[in-house]
C-alpha cells in the first residue's frame, strides 16, 4: 500500500515545521521531494496572511491576505481574501510537477482556504489515486475526511518530537523500498 501520512493539530503546534524537516531530510538523502509549503505572514506580530512556496523551485505566491490589505483578486473567507489564482499558479503547479518527478509529495496544507480552488481539489484527488508517497498537513476541520485514507497524526506540543521521529522513520522506510 502506498504511504499516505496526514498531520493535523491546532495552529502553531508545528505541523509545517514537521513536514519541512521530513522534506529536508529526504532531500538530503537524495530523494526528490515536491509539492508546496504554506507559512503565515506576520506584520508587527499579527498574522496578515499566508504564503505558499513550491518545494522544487522556491517560487512563492500569496495564498490569502487580510481583506483590507489585499491587492490581489480573490474569494472572501472570514477576515481574509483567498487568492485562487495564486494557489493554482504556485501550489497546483508544484503538486502537478511532483506527481511526475518526485519520490515524495508534500502538501501543506489541505484546508478550507485551499479548497476554494477547484484545481487544487482535483490535483489532491490525483495524488490520492497515484502510487506516490504523500505527506500532507490537513486542517483539523477536515481531518476526519482524510483519516480513512492513510495514517493521521494529531500533533500536540507534548508529542510533536516523537511524531516527527515516527513520520521520518515511516517516510524513509517507504522511500528506500521504492528505490530498492
Amino acid at each position: 500500500m502506498t504511504l499516505r501520512i496526514f498531520v493535523t493539530g491546532p495552529a502553531g503546534v508545528g505541523k509545517t515545521t514537521l513536514v519541512e524537516r521530513v522534506a529536508r531530510e529526504a532531500d538530503r538523502w537524495g530523494y526528490l521531494v515536491g509539492g508546496m509549503i504554506t507559512k503565515e505572514v506576520r506584520r508587527n506580530g499579527r498574522r496578515v496572511g499566508f504564503r505558499i512556496t513550491a518545494l522544487d523551485t522556491g517560487e512563492e505566491g500569496t495564498l490569502a491576505s487580510v481583506r483590507r490589505t489585499s491587492h490581489l483578486p480573490g474569494v472572501p473567507f472570514g477576515k481574509y481574501v483567498v487568492h485562487v489564482d495564486e494557489i493554482n499558479r504556485v501550489g497546483v503547479s508544484a503538486i502537478k510537477r511532483a506527481l511526475v518527478e518526485a519520490d515524495l509529495i508534500v502538501i501543506d496544507e489541505i484546508g478550507p482556504m485551499e479548497y476554494k480552488s477547484d484545481e487544487f481539489i482535483r490535483v489532491v484527488g490525483e495524488v490520492l489515486k497515484s502510487e506516490k508517497s504523500l505527506l500532507a498537513v490537513v486542517h483539523r476541520k477536515m481531518a476526519d475526511k482524510f483519516r480513512p485514507l492513510g495514517k493521521l497524526y494529531t500533533l500536540s506540543v507534548e508529542n510533536r518530537n516523537r511524531a516527527f521521529a515516527e513520520v521520518m522513520d515511516e517516510v524513509m522506510k517507504e522511500l528506500k523500498g521504492v528505490r530498492g
